[in-house]
């Protein structure tokens, strides 16, 4: 247990002249607050906020955070108040604390909910001092160090698993490797207790079978970056347990088949060093191909920055090194914490925090999302995948989550360029807008003033911050349709019951609802929360109505008067409401083809195959194309026409065998048109009445098993 005279000489080590009245002073204050409360281990309660002051204390961190740690529980848990502390401190320390506390009674009662909000307010006071996450990732890693206190097992596994959810991976995004891989294996012996110590005694199997052999390898290392004329400090370290466990699930691989539980860090000076490191290693073993990965010239998220290469090393064994300068192991090991050591007690706004782009994204994400769940789902698609790194025009590096798309990188760049992104260029060819972003690839957006996001975008986008743009363009196209719907519909009654509509008349309903906007009305009426009749009732209560003799039939007419009718079989998803659509006549798509919508002026938008060759005649206005998919098939599908290029032999009853196997398989010949005679061959275009591309590939294969056939394709269009 650490106490003051301890924490003040640990501190003391990094920084003599740090404030000791201060430390003092909040030690005894959270002394007196939180005399008579004890932690479920039977300690007193005070000694934690110490103990994850000297948790930060091991972190270099200066006197404004550790006091902070001090007093982080005190709002919480004791009579002080915020005000109180910025009195007998300072408003800074304050703010800290405000940031730090949980703040009580959430609303929503589901557990995902209460950890979505949590995480909400934890990631908008991040926003103003990242101090006040370093603090509640010490005040997690002591609570971890001392669950056994905890004495129900369902309550320790919660907070176990909440921990690897939440703070291991926002650990590992700030860069603070040392708290990350410690909170994993604490919650490791939680979760998964028997695998955390099978893979403990192999590991000290191989220790004992191994002895000799790590500093057999470390001097031979050693040896030769002496020749080499470098100056190089080189350790062995053991993979983490955790670490260890999951790349055996993830490859699904047994102990003995990994080949990086033991790693060598080489340690220079300069950027220079590293790579004349790299350079001497590989000429003097084998690299082991695909296993190098440089992380100076492309730094991870977090700022993590190393050259990864595996070898087959001394004594013919496989191992992985890695080689960095000290200032980069210090980042490794503190990320962040690095850049606010004691000297960084400055105001936050003088620090590099926003180099920390997912940080912003996340905080972009809580503008668009209403409820905590919704937030919650897109911050943990933000945190757990891993990356793709690609570049604009100008040669910025953006990171982007596996399997990331154009719409995704727009989004990434700007929410306004994604809002109206109309196609995209990937290594200067266009490319669909679903298309999956790899490694290197270079994205050139293309944007039109008139576009809008397309609902569809979502079933394929995978950043929480384009979905959730995406999801309020939704809702608020949603809202103008209900209140559309919802404003034609009362005012439907208001004529059949002989009266004048006015807003004014609305007035008494607004005050039965409690409702401010009109609009409001409208839209409750339009989605079906308020009946029609009920609004009109409230507003003239003495009224007798006759009710309408077919009001299902009335509904079903002004519904398809205000919104196009989309119950109907096959709808195209993606158009906006009310556009005049046709299918092209150059390709035919049906049901099943990938598509794409071609803007035209007078016409609305023409439905083309993605493959169509009349396609390169709009490569030059792309501000045309329209993002389009099919909609769900209704009970009886529409028919559409598949077009057909086909070659038969010019031989008695030829043309009755096509049309006889056109006809057993369900098709309907709608158009035929010979192009070309010969003494031996026709050549002829056939449109033919189908359900989807299944139906139509069918008659296809059928036809090319019949004899007087020589050739059939399916048109494409041009």
């Amino acid at each position: 247990m650490i106490h003051l005279e301890k924490l003040k000489q640990a501190i003391a080590e990094y920084d003599p002249e740090f404030d000791r009245e201060l430390i003092e002073k909040a030690f005894l204050y959270a002394k007196e607050k939180h005399d008579g409360q004890f932690r479920s281990s039977g300690e007193p309660y005070y000694t934690h906020p110490v103990e994850v002051a000297g948790i930060l204390a091991e972190m270099k961190m200066g006197a404004t955070t550790i006091a902070t740690a001090i007093l982080h529980d005190t709002v919480e848990d004791t009579t002080a108040t915020i005000e109180d502390i910025e009195k007998k401190f300072n408003k800074t320390i304050a703010d800290l604390v405000n940031g730090v506390s949980k703040l009580t009674r959430i609303e929503s009662q589901t557990l995902e909910g209460k950890q979505a909000e949590n995480f909400r307010k934890l990631l908008l006071a991040m926003s103003e001092d990242i101090r006040v996450l370093l603090v509640k990732l010490a005040d997690r890693l002591h609570n971890m160090r001392t669950i056994s206190g905890i004495k129900r097992d369902d309550k320790r596994r919660r907070i176990a698993l909440e921990t690897l959810e939440i703070y291991a991976p926002l650990a590992e995004r700030i860069g603070i490797h040392r708290i990350k891989e410690e909170l994993e294996d604490l919650c490791f012996e939680q979760i998964n207790p028997e695998a955390r110590e099978s893979i403990t005694n192999r590991l000290a199997y191989l220790r004992e079978e191994g002895h000799g052999v790590v500093d057999g390898i470390i001097d031979e290392l050693q040896n030769l970056m002496a020749k080499a004329g470098i100056n190089a400090e080189i350790t062995g370290r053991e993979k983490p347990r955790y670490s260890i466990w999951k790349k055996m699930q993830r490859k699904k691989v047994t102990f003995e088949q990994l080949s990086d539980i033991m790693a060598f860090r080489i340690i220079v000076d300069t950027t220079e060093e590293c790579y004349l490191v790299l350079g001497t290693i590989h000429g003097k073993y084998h690299s082991v191909p695909g296993r190098f990965k440089d992380y100076i010239s492309t730094p991870k998220p977090n700022g993590y920055r190393s050259i990864h290469t595996t070898i087959m090393g001394p004594r013919r064994q496989r191992i992985e090194v890695q080689i960095r300068t000290q200032q980069m192991h210090a980042e490794a090991e503190l990320g962040v914490a690095a850049h606010w050591a004691y000297k960084g007690d400055a105001s936050p706004k003088q620090r590099d925090v926003t180099k920390y782009r997912w940080l912003r994204e996340l905080l972009d994400i809580l503008e668009q999302e209403q409820k905590p769940e919704d937030f919650w789902e897109n911050t943990k698609l933000e945190l757990f995948q891993d990356q793709v790194f690609v570049f604009t025009p100008r040669g910025d590096l953006i990171e982007l989550p596996n399997g990331a798309t154009p719409i995704d990188f727009a989004y990434a760049i700007h929410s306004d360029i994604g809002d109206r992104c109309v196609g995209a260029k990937i290594n200067g060819r266009i490319a669909p807008l679903n298309s999956r972003l790899v490694n290197g690839d270079q994205v050139d957006v293309i944007t039109a003033k008139t576009q809008k996001p397309s609902p569809t975008w979502e079933r394929f986008v995978v950043t929480g911050k384009a979905r959730s743009h995406i999801r309020k363009y939704v809702r608020n196209q949603q809202r103008d349709e209900f209140i559309t719907l919802g404003k034609a519909m009362i005012q439907k009654v208001f004529r059949q019951e002989g009266y004048e509509f006015t807003e004014k008349a609305l007035a008494a309903a607004q005050e039965h609802y409690r409702i401010d906007d009109v609009d409001d009305i409208y839209a409750n009426i339009g989605a079906g929360v308020f009946v029609t009749r009920d609004v009109f009732k409230i507003i003239f209560p003495g009224h007798q109505t006759e009710m309408a003799k077919r009001p299902s039939e009335q509904m079903d007419k002004i519904t398809k008067l205000i919104r196009p009718d989309d119950s109907g079989p096959m709808p195209i998803k993606g158009l906006i409401p009310g556009m005049a659509m046709h299918f092209a006549r150059c390709c035919h798509p049906l049901p099943g083809d990938r598509i794409v919508g071609i803007v035209t002026t007078g016409k609305g938008v023409t439905i083309h195959t993605i493959d169509c060759d009349t396609l390169e005649n709009f490569a030059d206005t792309p501000e045309r194309w329209l993002d389009v998919s099919w909609g769900d098939k209704g009970e009886k599908p529409e028919v559409q026409v598949g077009r057909l290029n086909m070659t038969i032999a010019n031989e008695p009853n030829a043309l009755g065998t096509v049309t006889t196997v056109i006809g057993r398989n369900g098709g309907n010949i709608t158009n035929l048109k010979i192009i070309n005679r010969s003494i031996d061959f026709w050549d002829m275009i056939m449109d033919i009445g189908v359900k989807d591309t299944k139906h139509l590939n069918n008659i296809i294969a059928a036809l090319r098993a019949t004899p007087c056939i020589v050739s059939v394709e399916r048109s494409k269009g041009g």
